[in-house]
Formats: structure tokens, C-alpha cells, sequence
């Protein structure tokens, strides 16, 4: 689809998107804000402004936002330390208004130094914590809080819970949906006709369905297998309009003069700009158009669905990778999918929570492993794999440390990884060394900075007495002044050792002045 086309172009398939995408937030919000300590109902407020509100702001065609689970234990902590839920309110309401700051000091732009290997390796190993995550729910065990994706726990990890989940009893009912839903999903996805009406059917939500339609057949069947309210999606019922308007929480701005109030304010800020600036990288990274975002639009987008979540009531809110891939696996085309799962959440808990309450966890446990499996697929390590080294190790320790960590740890402790490795190959490979009698050669590949100082002392120590040196600067556009005096206090000792030297300079003739040897002409090739 070209860029020029207009936006409703893409409704057929931006429509059954968000409806998948709206039922797979429905449980997420509500477990965020159960992580989060805080009204279950605040997650929910935090989805629809996610989706209607930043989905309107943001010039992401994919992105979906909502409350994150990178977060909860951070809103978990400010709740606790806070004399009210209302003065929370007033903090989420201050950062955003610090994010709307950030984007006018164009801060967006620090997402584009993070490498791919890093990217890809913090999006597969969300795969594999979403499909480890969503086990315990296709099975139907209820030990598990629906929107926890962090892989250590109190009484071990991921890994360790598994195994106890698998040993306790199990719900039959359950394992049959999941099961059925994830054969459909997988059959679908090879399956799905290329031409006519079926090729808009969006596999998730017929996964959802017969979700639905199995637990119901299964009480005419197999009663004892049929799954219970506590397997079920839980959305808060209100009886009356009035009681549904009392659902929402206005914000206490007494405390705007404590100190705690705008360091969580600014903690909130920083970690949700961090996590939505990784989640729109990332998804850019999926978007089959390859189309990129402007990311510090994307910041502005953020602070003003935070400034308006704040206000209503709602948690913080961030680009969710989750949510997002959700979207772009159900062929979603434009941020209209984004905007329409917010709709969708508003009129579904305002008008028919009765129904959204027949949905088996299990079903979208079956949606949500079929999209962690997309993100992680064995092609994906073993194409990082034939890509080298340098591209491997940054995308596995990135993998490892983010399923032992949480995802800013893990992507930090990966960038670092990769920095080395970038730092590794520039180090080894700036400077070159060749001698033919008593001619000699230093070349610099690249400009030179304080890290190839160590490479360009060793490479003039290799000089010979009573020889012609050609320093050739000629391919840099920049040599540091730390390595302008090795070059300088090597040319000062050489007349003790019979070495003349001359410098070939940059085309700019920034460095070559700078340095004490004739200069030669510089070479254009």
C-alpha cells in the first residue's frame, strides 16, 4: 500500500485487527492494573486512552499503547509511597507533561543508536516470554496474574514455575480450547487464501471464538470440563450509567510540592519514554511497508495520552510491544486498527461486559503464543547465526538478559554488548601498516578517535630507522587531537632514528595543518 492512499482504504483489514487487538488488551489491562496495585478498572481507562488518544496523536501506523507491564512494579512502589490514589493520578499527569518535553528537546533521536542484533534480540525474547508466560493459562491454571511477563518470581522463574504449573492438576477444558485455537492458528496462517472475501478473515478472532463456542459446548457435554469464571476474562460490570461514570477518579494536585511526587513523576516519565521509544523501534522492525516513525512525535503522542490517562483516572501508558505485534500479526494496515481497539474497549465494558466475560483465558492464550512463536522462530537465530559473531552474541546475550532481567535491563546490558563489539571492530581495523624496503605506509581507514590510539602508536612503533614514512589521512574527515599528538611526538623522535615523514592530509585540510610534517597532495581515491 502506498503512502498516498487514503486511510479508510484499509479498513477491511485494519477492522477485524483491532477487534483481536481489543481482545487481547481486555485481560492485559486488567492484569496490569492488578500487578500494579491499583482499580482494576484504571488499566482499562489506560487501554482505551492508549488507543484512542495516543492512537490519534502518534504517526505510528502500528504501535498500540496501553498500559505496560514494564511499569508495575515502579506504579506498584508509587502507589504504596503516596499518601493516595488521586495524588498517583497527579503524578502520571506530570509525566507526561515531561515527555512533552522531551519531544521538544528532540530526545527520540537516542532510539536510533540502538543496533538491529539488540532490536531483534529484545523482540524474540518477548516471543519466548510470551509463549512461556501463556502456558499456565492454556492449561488453566489460575496461580499466574494475566499481564505478568516478568520471568523471575518469588519462588523461582519462569522456567521453575512451569514445571510445578504442569505437575498440579490441570483444567481439560482449558488444554482442548487452547489446543484448538493454536491448530487453527498455525493451519490458518499457511492455510489463509490468497484472493477473495476469506483472505480478510483474521485467524485470532476466529481462535477467540471458538474459544467461546467450545466452553459453551462443552457445558452441554462434558459439564465437569467446562471452564469456570476464574478462567474466564473478568471485566467490572456496572448496572446503571451513573455507576459506570463513578468508575473514573479525577486527580489530587495537593502534593505538587513534594519532592516524591516529581521524582516519581520523572522516574515514570523516563522509564515509559525508554520502553515506548524500544516498542516503536521494534515494531518499525516488523511493518511488512517498512515504514518509519517520528519518534519524537511518538514522545509528544505518549505525554498527551498520559496527560489525559492521569486525568481520567487511568495508569501510565506506553507503546507495548506486545499489544503492537498482536496488531501486526492480525494484518493490521494503518493506525486506524490502533485507534478502533480503543473504541472497542470503551463500548465493550460500557455496553456489553456480560459477553466479553464468556471469553476463556485459554483462547487468548492460544492468540498470544501463536504471536510469541512469529517473534522467535528458530529462522530468526539461526539468520542471526550465518550474519557472524558480531551480530549473534549482541542478539543472544540481549535475549538471555532480558528473560533473566526485564526489558530496559536487558536492552541496556545488550547495548553494551554490542557497543563492545563495535568498538572490537573499529579498534582492530582503522589503521594500516606496509613497508617495501624503505618505503613506508600509515593509513588511516576511518576517522580516528581517542579509542584507535593504542592501534596507532603500535602501527608507528613499527617503523624502521632510516626509512620514508607516508602518513595517509586522506580517507577521514576527523582525527582527534589525542591522536594529532601521538603523530606529532612520533614525528619529533623520527629525525633520532632517520625517518622522514610526510602527511597526506583530509580533504577538508582540517588535520594535516595541524600536524608537524610536509604535506603531499591529497589523493581523491
Amino acid at each position: 500500500m502506498s503512502s498516498s492512499r487514503h486511510p479508510l482504504a484499509s479498513l477491511r483489514t485494519d477492522v477485524p485487527a483491532s477487534i483481536v487487538v481489543a481482545l487481547v488488551a481486555l485481560p492485559l489491562c486488567l492484569g496490569v492494573a492488578l500487578a500494579s496495585g491499583a482499580p482494576l478498572f484504571s488499566g482499562l481507562i489506560a487501554g482505551i486512552v492508549g488507543g484512542l488518544v495516543v492512537g490519534g496523536l502518534s504517526r505510528s501506523p502500528l504501535s498500540v499503547s496501553g498500559p505496560a507491564a514494564g511499569l508495575t512494579v515502579i506504579v506498584l512502589d508509587t502507589i504504596n509511597s503516596l499518601p493516595s490514589y488521586p495524588i498517583f493520578l497527579s503524578v502520571v499527569v506530570l509525566a507526561g507533561a515531561l515527555q512533552l518535553t522531551f519531544s521538544t528537546a528532540r530526545a527520540g533521536i537516542l532510539s536510533e543508536f540502538i543496533p538491529s542484533s539488540v532490536i531483534t534480540g529484545m523482540l524474540a525474547s518477548i516471543g519466548l516470554i510470551l509463549v512461556l508466560k501463556q502456558i499456565p493459562f492454556a492449561i488453566g491454571y489460575e496461580g499466574e496474574a494475566e499481564g505478568s511477563f516478568q520471568f523471575s518470581s518469588g519462588n523461582g522463574n519462569t522456567f521453575t514455575n512451569l514445571f510445578v504449573f504442569l505437575r498440579r492438576k490441570f483444567e481439560p477444558g482449558a488444554l482442548i480450547i487452547s489446543l484448538a485455537g493454536l491448530a487453527f492458528l498455525f493451519w490458518w496462517n499457511s492455510a489463509k487464501p490468497k484472493q477473495g472475501p476469506l483472505r480478510f478473515l483474521p485467524g485470532p478472532l476466529v481462535a477467540v471464538l471458538i474459544g467461546v463456542i467450545g466452553n459453551a459446548l462443552l457445558g452441554v457435554f462434558l459439564p465437569s470440563w467446562k471452564i469456570g469464571t476464574e478462567h474466564l476474562v473478568q471485566v467490572p460490570v456496572s448496572k446503571s450509567p451513573a455507576e459506570f461514570a463513578q468508575l473514573f477518579s479525577l486527580p489530587d494536585f495537593s502534593g505538587i510540592g513534594s519532592s516524591a511526587v516529581w521524582i516519581a513523576a520523572a522516574t515514570i516519565a523516563i522509564v515509559a519514554s525508554l520502553e515506548s521509544m524500544l516498542s516503536i523501534k521494534a515494531i518499525d522492525e516488523l511493518d511488512p511497508q517498512r515504514r518509519t516513525t517520528d519518534k519524537n512525535w511518538e514522545l509528544m503522542a505518549q505525554g498527551g495520552g498520559n496527560i489525559v490517562s492521569g486525568l481520567l483516572g487511568g495508569l501510565p501508558v506506553t507503546s507495548v510491544i506486545v499489544r503492537s505485534s498482536a496488531n501486526v500479526g492480525a494484518g493490521a494496515q494503518s493506525k486506524a486498527s490502533t485507534m478502533l481497539h480503543g473504541l472497542w474497549l470503551l463500548l465493550s465494558v460500557a455496553l456489553i461486559p456480560m459477553v466479553l466475560n464468556l471469553i476463556p483465558l485459554a483462547a487468548l492464550a492460544a492468540v498470544l503464543i501463536a504471536t510469541g512463536y512469529k517473534l522467535c522462530t528458530p529462522q530468526l537465530f539461526l539468520d542471526r547465526y550465518r550474519q557472524g559473531w558480531t551480530q549473534f552474541i549482541p542478539f543472544v546475550v540481549t535475549v538471555i538478559a532480558i528473560m533473566f532481567t526485564n526489558l530496559l535491563e536487558g536492552v541496556l546490558i545488550g547495548l553494551v554488548i554490542g557497543f563492545v563489539f563495535v568498538i572490537a571492530r573499529n579498534f582492530r581495523s582503522a589503521v594500516t601498516f606496509a613497508c617495501e624496503g624503505n618505503d613506508c605506509l600509515i593509513r588511516a581507514r576511518r576517522n580516528l578517535y581517542f579509542i584507535h590510539k593504542y592501534e596507532l602508536q603500535k602501527q608507528l612503533n613499527r617503523v624502521p630507522e632510516n626509512s620514508r614514512l607516508l602518513i595517509d589521512l586522506s580517507a577521514t574527515s576527523y582525527v582527534d587531537l589525542d591522536n594529532v599528538e601521538i603523530i606529532n611526538s612520533f614525528i619529533k623522535a623520527a629525525r633520532f632514528k632517520s625517518v622522514d615523514v610526510v602527511v597526506r592530509g583530509d580533504l577538508a585540510e582540517r588535520t594535516s595543518p595541524l600536524i608537524n610534517a610536509p604535506v603531499v597532495g591529497v589523493r581523491f581515491a
